[in-house]
């Protein structure tokens, strides 16, 4: 029996499993690696949740976000207005287009400068809103699953609120 357990201890012993760890070497442990998985998952979303938190804006940020609304549809308007203009008076249309037509090309490509530079800040404010709301969305996934998996298997859905639990089985006992 001693030369048994020597050899049993040499293979597995010390609180070690020598055989798994060798295997370990060229075949990843997959139950490990599915945990290392989950817990980078929720590093990720924990860090998503913080970056993307709704922050609290006061009265000269929502103005300022109203103000901000405010280029798109006066360039669309104006646009529309312009072709209006050229129809309705075009003597007074073409003076115009003249007195546009002298404006020196470096000031046209200043104002497109400001333009990209706007509405490109503008696409990634929007772009980060649809990241925060994405996280939210993604976040909510696993409650979404389990009220599934809760209703596929003919359960009753979980209830959130225990005095709603209590009022439905006093109902049912009535």
């Amino acid at each position: 029996m001693g030369m048994i357990e020597a050899i049993l201890n040499t293979l597995f012993g010390g609180g070690r499993n020598a055989l798994r760890e060798t295997i370990e070497v060229f075949q990843v442990n997959a139950e490990a690696e599915a945990g290392r998985n989950a817990g980078r998952h929720g590093s990720a979303m924990q860090q998503f949740a913080q970056e993307f938190r709704p922050d609290e804006r006061g009265r000269f940020d929502r103005f300022m976000d109203g103000v901000n609304r405010l280029p798109r549809p006066a360039l669309a308007l104006g646009t529309l207005g312009l072709f209006v203009a050229a129809m309705v008076d075009p003597v007074w249309f073409a003076a115009r287009m003249a007195g546009i037509s002298l404006v020196p090309e470096p000031l046209w490509w200043l104002l497109g400068v400001i333009v990209s530079f706007y509405f490109g800040a503008r696409h990634q404010a929007k772009g980060q809103a649809f990241q925060r709301d994405l996280v939210q969305t993604v976040a909510m996934a696993p409650t979404v699953a389990r009220t599934v998996q809760a209703l596929e298997e003919g359960g009753a859905v979980p209830d959130a609120n225990p005095a709603l639990a209590d009022w439905r089985r006093e109902g049912a006992t009535m």
